[in-house]
């Protein structure tokens, strides 16, 4: 169903005003949606902190966006590698330490269909560890920075939490047995969702108002996500859906997760926002359809108690 919130094209970065002054803090920020959605908000005076796990990749990105908007634009990068407990606990100190504010922080890096079962340094399934845990440790070490700020978390999720097993398998969430390189992207994107939705709950029943939380999917975009983890089958695929009009470009994915940092309009938390044509792939930017899997509150609660236990990382909500 499609949004007319934006008018007939959705929201688009024109309804962006001047953000001098803004500070956004991007995970993944070095490719893809998340190098766009840097751009765009440089682009409009803000200043843009990357979280990346390559230094040589982060070091060409910030070259690129300096020599589009000028040597002195605000952009830098910190070292961070999800999959690691202590490189995000490193990552986020150095953020407190050198980031006085942060308007939003968009929790836009993942991996994907990662071919063969594999673990994090922590033990953990190396998506769910990178996509859930490494977001889950970095968001309650800013929280306080970005309360402060009367900020916003942005989770940038996946329609692929509608696939899989639409629930989280507490009694093996590593894929000890069955695992496959979809149904564990999907688990661990759920997961992230039903993160950003517990926590919701968690910041109204605390009456803490000044952050806002917000969940969004890039619809299907052309990202370098899968070529890069998956498998050769599914990069071939995803290689020909690329040449159709089911997949956009890689900045007109970065709009949901831009719109959600951003748009003051934006009322309604418990929500998914992203595309809202054909399926949810394409189309205009908007709220688009949320399924109730997604904030079961038993399941909610659930994973928010395991993902302390599992991280050592306790929010004082």
């Amino acid at each position: 169903m499609a949004d007319h919130t934006f008018g007939p094209k959705g929201w688009t970065p024109e309804r962006l005003g001047n953000l001098a002054g803004k500070t956004y803090v991007i995970t993944g920020a070095n490719a893809g949606a998340g190098f766009q959605a840097a751009r765009i908000l440089l682009g409009k005076g803000a200043e843009v902190v990357m979280l990346n796990r390559s230094a040589e990749k982060s070091a060409a990105a910030v070259k690129e966006l300096k020599q589009e908007f000028g040597s002195d634009t605000r952009v830098r990068f910190i070292r961070m590698d999800l999959a690691e407990q202590a490189s995000v606990r490193m990552a986020a100190e150095e953020v407190l330490k050198t980031v006085p504010r942060i308007d939003a922080l968009i929790c836009n890096a993942a991996i994907a269909q990662v071919p063969t079962r594999q673990l994090t340094p922590d033990g953990f399934e190396t998506q769910l560890g990178t996509n859930h845990y490494g977001h889950f440790t970095l968001c309650g070490m800013l929280f306080d920075r970005i309360e402060e700020s009367r900020g916003r978390i942005v989770v940038v999720a996946s329609l692929g939490y509608n696939m899989g097993l639409k629930t989280i398998r507490f009694e093996d969430m590593n894929w000890d047995t069955g695992y496959g390189p979809n149904t564990a992207y999907s688990q661990s994107k759920l997961a992230q969702m039903m993160f950003a939705y517990e926590l919701q709950d968690r910041l109204a029943a605390g009456g803490r108002t000044d952050v806002e939380v917000f969940v969004c999917h890039p619809g299907s975009s052309a990202t370098s996500l899968i070529s890069t983890s998956g498998s050769r089958t599914m990069r071939f695929i995803w290689w020909l859906m690329t040449k159709t009009p089911m997949v956009q470009t890689a900045e007109q994915g970065s709009y949901p997760e831009v719109m959600c940092a951003t748009e003051e309009a934006l009322t309604e938390q418990r929500a998914l926002y992203g595309p809202t044509g054909a399926r949810d792939f394409v189309g205009p930017v908007g709220m688009g359809t949320l399924n109730a899997h997604a904030h079961d509150k038993a399941v909610m609660v659930k994973l928010w108690e395991r993902s302390e236990k599992d991280t050592g990382f306790v929010w004082a909500l």
